[in-house]
């Protein structure tokens, strides 16, 4: 087997390995508990000129059902903004959600983070020990519990279905693994 085979060889057992990691989540979708969430938590995703993408659309509206039957008292909406946007998307979820009838004083946005590292760091000082439920994408969530137990937050996840893309995936696949290595910030978010 030449070098290139080696490669491709090398790269589909990464793929299947991280696919494997995924598909058990058991492994990852356990969190430290620590009793009823004080915090729902809504990790960031693109807002496009005020308005949630798709996708943090989703998170939002899990997010809102969540608060609506009580499973915790507050929420915390993460992301800051992108070169050259105007809004922030921990500004554009809070909107969203005191828009839908969550009351602004339960309401905490966290503005400044451009990544699910930065997200997760950014939120330590107002939930210190408190209890949290990470809500994020089901592809996402392995990565944000493997970050959050690193934070030494007492975390629970609740992943958001949806129908996503292959490529969409594959780099939480690697992203995950990363993760698992040590990586935390070394890297950007993309496509949250």
């Amino acid at each position: 087997m030449g070098v290139l085979g080696r490669l491709k060889f090398v790269r589909w057992l990464a793929l299947l390995l991280g696919l494997l990691l995924l598909l058990t989540p058991g492994i990852w979708v356990r969190g430290a508990g620590g009793g009823a969430p004080h915090y729902i938590v809504v990790l960031g995703a693109a807002q496009y000129n005020g308005k949630p993408s798709p996708i943090f659309r989703n998170r939002l509206e899990a997010a809102l059902e969540l608060f609506r039957q009580g499973i915790a008292p507050a929420v915390i909406v993460t992301g800051g903004k992108r070169p050259g946007d105007r809004y922030s998307e921990g500004g554009v979820g809070c909107d969203y959600l005191q828009a839908r009838g969550v009351p602004r004083e339960a309401l905490t946005c966290e503005e400044q983070s451009r990544s699910t590292w930065q997200n997760l760091k950014n939120i330590l000082p107002v939930v210190r020990d408190q209890a949290i439920l990470i809500v994020t994408d089901d592809p996402h969530l392995p990565r944000a519990m493997l970050l959050a137990e690193r934070l030494g937050l007492k975390a629970r996840g609740y992943p958001v279905k949806g129908s996503f893309s292959p490529a969409y995936y594959q780099r939480e696949i690697l992203l995950t693994l990363l993760a698992r290595l040590g990586f935390t910030d070394a890297y950007s978010d993309p496509a949250r």
